[in-house]
C-alpha cells in the first residue's frame, strides 16, 4: 500500500527533529565535559599556585592536587567513552576522606571518634571497590571498545 504524501512528509519531519535533537544534546554534552574539564584544570591551576606561592606544600596540598588529578582522569575517561567511571568517584571520596583524617590529626593532635568514623567509611569505600572489580572481572561487558578501537579498561559494570 503506498503511502500519502502527508505520512511521508510526517516521517521526514519526525527523522529531522529526531537528528537536530541529538545534535543539540551531544553539544550540550561536549561544552559541558570542556567547561567541567576546564574548571578542575583552572582549580588545580589555583591550587597548585597558593602551594608555590606559600613555599611549600602539605600533604593536603598533594592530596587535593590527586583529587583534582582524579576528577581529570574521570573527565577524560567520560569524553572517550560516554561512561562515567564509578571506581574513579570512590577513588576521589577515598582521597577527600584521607585528606580530611590526615588534616584532623594534624591540627588538632587528639585521636577521638571522628578518626574512627572516617577509618570505617574508608575501609567500607576500599570494599565498594573491591566489589566494583570483582564484578566487573567475573561478569564482563560485551563492549569493550573505546571510539577510537583501542581496549577499554574499565567495563561498563564500573561506570
Amino acid at each position: 500500500m503506498k503511502q500519502n504524501w502527508a505520512e511521508r512528509l510526517s516521517e521526514r519531519m519526525h527523522g529531522c527533529a529526531e537528528s537536530l535533537g541529538n545534535l543539540l544534546v551531544e553539544g550540550f554534552h561536549y561544552l559541558a565535559l570542556f567547561a567541567i574539564g576546564g574548571t578542575v584544570f583552572w582549580s588545580a591551576a589555583v591550587a597548585f599556585g597558593e602551594m608555590v606561592g606559600k613555599g611549600h606544600a602539605s600533604i593536603d596540598d598533594i592530596l587535593l592536587l590527586f583529587i583534582y588529578l582524579e576528577l581529570g582522569a574521570m573527565v577524560g575517561i567520560y569524553f572517550k567513552t560516554n561512561h562515567m567511571p564509578v571506581r574513579f568517584l570512590i577513588y576521589v571520596a577515598m582521597t577527600a576522606l584521607t585528606r580530611l583524617m590526615i588534616a584532623d590529626i594534624q591540627h588538632n593532635h587528639v585521636p577521638d571518634d571522628g578518626i574512627i568514623l572516617v577509618s570505617v567509611a574508608l575501609l567500607l569505600l576500599a570494599l565498594a571497590i573491591l566489589v566494583v572489580r570483582y564484578a566487573s572481572s567475573r561478569f564482563p561487558s560485551p563492549s569493550g571498545k573505546l571510539r577510537g578501537g583501542e581496549h577499554d579498561l574499565i567495563s561498563d559494570d564500573e561506570r
